[in-house]
């Protein structure tokens, strides 16, 4: 059904959403209280025994920056996943059944939040029209059973709601994962379209290339940092597609960094899988928290986006820098939580 091709012309959020190639899937709106065929529900909060990190690294090792080949990766998705749509009830799928709608960001087998609902549509759960926006870079929702205004909450397994306004077609789909689709005000969706909008003129300006105004690692500020592309996360993610992971390995292309620490966590207690590195080490030469990471000493935490939405307006949630796609934002900062 997502082959069926109509012409759009009646989303009102902003003048640039005007022009779009519209698909729609229609089918007869109904409400999923059963499993999945063919994915196992998930036993209780998933367990892993990757509790403990799996691998840490420096670098650079010698002079390389890049991360081992043989380093840990993703796992596929398996368990029986759940998606709450306000006012239609609560819906299942089996990740197995689930097809990437950008091929250009992941790899076989991986798939973002915006996949899922799309998915579920094709099932025949509800009605769904959306169209991909060049202007924006991203999947648009136009309506749900006939109402418009969508937007979304998730978060990862031991986490909880963020208030996020990142690509839902970007953020990375894995077991455990919670979502939410909720109606949200005309005014408020026209804001991060238009945020949206500025980051692909900012790197339409930048002829295709990622320059962020400005990057801020704890009391140092660097501005107009040109940033590529180290493939990272080749497990998950397409060749070229840049992450927030990218910036701090770009400065250090630009021997702007002395040292790094990733670490590879599998999982936790209360939250698996994991499967991503989390920076522990960014020696930056200024003398303040150049040190690792601890529980004792703090850790590094991150956001990047427009100001409009920073801190927990919107930047700031819970995706690891590694698999945090970016197009061109207005800034990124890393500060150390003591």
């Amino acid at each position: 059904m997502r082959g069926q091709v109509a012409t759009s012309g009646y989303l009102r959020l902003l003048a640039v959403l005007a022009v779009a190639v519209t698909v729609t899937v229609s089918c007869a709106p109904a409400s999923s209280e059963q499993a999945a065929p063919g994915a196992p529900a998930p036993p209780g909060s998933i367990q892993d025994s990757l509790g403990l990190p799996t691998a840490s690294y420096y670098l650079p090792q010698g002079s390389d920056w890049a991360v081992p080949s043989d380093a840990p990766t993703a796992r596929i998705a398996s368990y029986e996943g759940t998606v709450d749509i306000e006012g239609l009830g609560s819906f299942t799928f089996d990740p197995s059944e689930v097809t990437a709608l950008r091929p250009d960001i992941f790899w076989h087998g991986h798939f973002s939040l915006f996949d899922v609902l799309a998915h579920l549509a094709d099932e025949g759960w509800f009605t769904m029209s959306y169209h991909y926006d060049s202007r924006l870079d991203t999947y648009v929702i136009e309506e749900i059973d006939g109402e418009m205004n969508w937007w979304y909450r998730a978060h990862y397994a031991g986490g909880w709601y963020d208030i996020n306004v990142f690509r839902m077609d970007m953020y990375p789909y894995k077991d455990g994962t919670q979502i939410r689709i909720l109606r949200q005000s005309e005014d408020y969706l026209g804001r991060i379209y238009n945020s949206f909008a500025d980051e692909v003129a900012r790197k339409s300006l930048n002829l295709g290339r990622i320059v962020v105004p400005e990057v801020r690692i704890g009391t140092r500020v660097f501005n107009d940092v040109p940033v590529s592309c180290h493939d990272v996360r080749a497990d998950l993610l397409q060749p070229g597609a840049i992450t927030a992971l990218d910036v701090l390995l770009s400065l250090a292309d630009q021997k702007q960094l002395n040292q790094m620490k990733l670490t590879w966590y599998g999982g936790a207690s209360d939250a698996a899988p994991v499967d991503s590195f989390f920076v522990e080490q960014i020696d930056d030469g200024d003398g303040l928290f150049d040190d690792e990471a601890s529980p004792e000493s703090g850790r590094w935490l991150y956001e990047t986006g427009t100001r409009e939405f920073q801190g927990f307006q919107g930047n700031h949630i819970s995706v690891p820098c590694d698999v945090r796609i970016l197009v061109s934002p207005e800034y990124v900062s890393w500060y150390w939580l003591a």
